[in-house]
């Protein structure tokens, strides 16, 4: 099998943050979006959407979007287990891997595709004022994650799940969009650098 890898975009970051958790490698094809190789009619055939990453299996089955590939090695290696491991957990991490994906992860994006000079030729068109709308939404989102984290170490209680995952790509995704962490979020910061010191966090 073989991973189609975009470098620092977040989402393929996403995927290789989850193998670094559980160990595992493989062969990562490089795609240079600045260059604009996932719009290219070679890299349609492999998605129609024309977003990274896809996994490539050795029978040829492809399979884009950075939690459905997740959740396939999740199944194919279920040690350390990153969706939960009863029922509870796993409907708590469904939970907060959702809120955090559309509520600050997509916010960010937002901001950064329709403000950002690096993207003119990828967001067309970019609209500015969806980017200033999305702003609030971000710290809105960062509130909620505050409170939630009282007395957390990770969003859904004592264990890293692929929620804290897409929690650090979100934040870290946060300096290129040139938005900055408030320092009035005590547990959202402690968090923070709770997810940076992991190993994992450098995949």
């Amino acid at each position: 099998m073989k991973l189609y890898d975009a470098g620092r975009a977040p989402n393929p970051r996403r995927v290789r943050i989850f193998l670094a958790e559980k160990g595992i490698q493989i062969p990562l094809v490089p795609v240079d979006i600045s260059k604009l190789e996932h719009k290219r009619p070679e890299f349609a055939a492999i998605n129609p959407v024309r977003l990274t990453p896809v996994l490539e299996l050795d029978d040829g089955t492809r399979i884009s979007e950075s939690i459905a590939i997740c959740r396939y090695f999740e199944e194919i290696q279920p040690q350390p287990p990153l969706f939960g491991r009863t029922s509870l957990e796993k409907a708590l991490v469904e939970m907060w891997q959702r809120r955090i994906e559309l509520g600050l992860f997509a916010q960010v994006a937002h901001v950064f595709r329709h403000s950002h000079p690096a993207m003119a030729e990828m967001e067309v068109p970019q609209v500015p004022d969806f980017a200033e709308a999305n702003r609030p939404r971000v710290f809105a989102s960062l509130r909620i994650l505050e409170e939630a984290l009282e007395g957390r170490p990770y969003i859904t209680g004592e264990t890293f799940t692929v929620a804290d995952i897409t929690g650090l790509v979100a934040l870290d995704f946060m300096k290129p969009a040139k938005l900055t962490l408030p320092p009035d979020l005590p547990n959202v910061l402690a968090w923070y650098v709770r997810l940076k010191a992991r190993p994992s966090a450098n995949a």
